[in-house]
């Protein structure tokens, strides 16, 4: 049995169309439930010879969850999607309808959506830490190595290889701008089932991904941030002391090594407190502004999985800030204004939010309060609008969240700074004062990216692929118009080439026409067209992205000048 918990202001689901022969007989119309969990279902074949364990095993579990959020409203989902290898429709429904009368029996007032029926669906999640819960659960007597073991066997590499090369990008589902129809046209990424919810990067996009590390770097380091990076497979204990392990443990990967279990890591935190603990502090070293580009993995359902948007492996530019109560303030507006900068660049609009303590957390009210107090006090002072989101902090502390809104009208959390006194207590953190006696460090974590994978799709969607100069991947195209001129253009390639701009070059025996619609495709910015005037000239025909006026006669040399300033100034 796989489950996704959603803990949801409201979700209507509406039957259109039987999926099964044997779908149950049901009435058409919207069905809705407000303030509810959301409980996505798929029953497997594992489940078969034991279907009320699954029952009992799957309640228990969604009791659990109720039981942190407070929910007493409960929708039973069916959703096929989580899983590639589901039960036979009759055990499905067995095991369904045993979950919904169980959790009728304990209280709740539970609905259950229709069985093998296509539905539409809208689904609206509240979005803190505890909102997405993926599980899979299994029966009474099975246990998850013996589920997931292969028996030794021979195998044949050809058919395994046809195996592994299915994985194909379906664009009926899909709108023209979506970031993985974009990435395809641009040739920048792509997936496979050999690694579920990990990017293959192609050198195209792997030149976006780089840049927008260069841009953080480089504006890290005028902002006064040193750069670290830690281990990706650290100590079970580590993640037990922040507190994560209670929270994450069914989303982190284990494994273990001469008998020591080990995690690997879902966010970055723990390694940070290492890294400060490393060597003593004084108070003349704070604030202490640390930054990483850090690796994370955390498990997630298939079923899930969304492009860039929702993945398994992904970096986080986080950054951890170390420094005392007095330097709180000064430190969360630093934070603020370089966020806003970055988004500035990108032609983001956003809106800010004030998360506070949720139900399940560490440390004392008083901190709380405190905190709490900290990011209202600074959001009031720089008179930044806000609303307050409760109990959506983070477990160790609140936070102020930044939401970005896109081309097409959709709010996306991004950036975030939250305020913590409770883990530089759980891991002992401290600095000697000017007084010579030991203090604790507040800690403040924050991302502006957040996920650097998520970023660059909502990037690709908000501009429909068209990049600024300085993140396009091909930044000129030169296009011979006949044979006559190829010798030209691969002149005018090197010389581009040979100043550090991007410049690929289109000789082929295709027409002009297919030339430049090629490029447009990919969204190349400037387009160079060299023919017969051109070269009797010396000059050069320059063609705009999004621009149907042609620029004849413009010199070699003022064009490199004027693309050499874009990049420069990152237009």
């Amino acid at each position: 049995m796989k489950i996704l918990m959603l803990h949801s202001d409201h979700i209507e689901w509406e039957p259109k169309k039987k999926a099964i022969k044997s779908a149950e007989e049901v009435e058409k119309g919207v069905s809705r439930m407000e303030e509810a969990l959301v409980v996505f279902s798929a029953v497997e074949k594992v489940d078969e010879p034991n279907p009320q364990s699954c029952v009992e095993k799957t309640v228990e579990s969604i009791v659990k969850n109720t039981e942190q959020l407070k929910v007493e409203n409960i929708v039973v989902y069916p959703y096929a999607h989580l899983s590639s290898s589901l039960s036979n429709p009759a055990v499905a429904l067995e095991v369904l309808k045993g979950i919904e009368k169980a959790l009728k029996e304990k209280g709740f007032n539970v609905k259950r959506a229709p069985f093998g029926w296509y539905k539409a669906f809208e689904v609206k999640c509240k979005g803190h830490p505890l909102s997405e819960l993926s599980r899979e659960i299994l029966p009474e007597g099975v246990k998850k190595e013996e589920k997931s073991s292969v028996p030794e066997e021979v195998y044949d590499p050809k058919k395994l290889l046809r195996e592994v090369s299915k994985s194909k990008l379906d664009r009926e589902l899909l709108k023209d701008n979506d970031h993985r129809i974009i990435g395809q046209k641009m040739d920048l990424f792509s997936f496979s089932d050999v690694a579920p919810g990990m990017v293959f990067w192609h050198n195209n996009g792997l030149i976006i991904y780089n840049e927008l590390v260069d841009f953080w770097r480089e504006e890290h380091r005028k902002a006064g941030y040193q750069e670290i990076s830690t281990p990706m497979i650290l100590d079970k204990k580590l993640w037990q002391i922040s507190g994560h392990w209670e929270k994450y443990r069914d989303n982190i990967f284990l494994t273990k090594y001469e008998g020591r279990e080990f995690a690997v890591k879902p966010m970055n935190c723990p390694g940070g407190m290492m890294v400060y603990k490393s060597s003593r502090k004084s108070y003349r070293d704070l604030p202490l502004r640390v930054g990483e580009l850090g690796v994370v993995h955390r498990q997630e359902l298939s079923g899930v999985l969304t492009g860039l948007f929702r993945v398994i492996k992904f970096t986080q530019d986080d950054a951890h800030i170390f420094c005392t109560e007095e330097q709180l303030e000064d430190e969360i507006k630093a934070i603020m204004n370089l966020t806003d900068s970055f988004y500035r660049k990108f032609g983001f609009d956003y809106h800010m939010e004030l998360s506070t303590r949720p139900e399940k957390r560490i440390g004392d009210d008083a901190l709380w309060d405190k905190a709490e107090g900290i990011l209202k006090n600074v959001l009031d002072s720089t008179g930044s609008k806000f609303k307050v989101n409760e109990g959506d902090g983070a477990f160790y502390g609140p936070k102020i969240d930044f939401h970005i809104k896109d081309s097409l009208g959709r709010t996306w959390q991004c950036a975030t700074v939250q305020l913590d006194f409770a883990m530089p207590e759980r891991f002992e953190l401290e600095y000697t004062g000017d007084d010579n006696a030991q203090h604790r460090p507040v800690m403040l974590h924050r991302v502006v990216y957040g996920s650097l994978e998520r970023f660059i799709g909502i990037l690709l969607e908000h501009l429909n692929g068209n990049l600024p100069i300085w993140l396009s991947p091909v930044q000129a195209r030169v296009i011979s118009f006949t044979e006559r001129n190829e010798e030209l253009a691969k002149k005018i390639q090197k010389m581009l080439s040979d100043n550090g701009i991007r410049t690929d070059i289109d000789i082929g025996s295709n027409t002009v026409e297919y030339k430049v619609r090629d490029a447009e495709i990919q969204r190349i910015p400037y387009i160079i067209v060299m023919g017969d005037k051109e070269e009797e000239k010396g000059t050069i025909a320059l063609r705009t992205r999004g621009q149907k006026k042609v620029e004849f006669g413009m010199k070699p040399e003022d064009f490199l000048k004027k693309i050499t300033e874009e990049i420069k100034e990152r237009k």
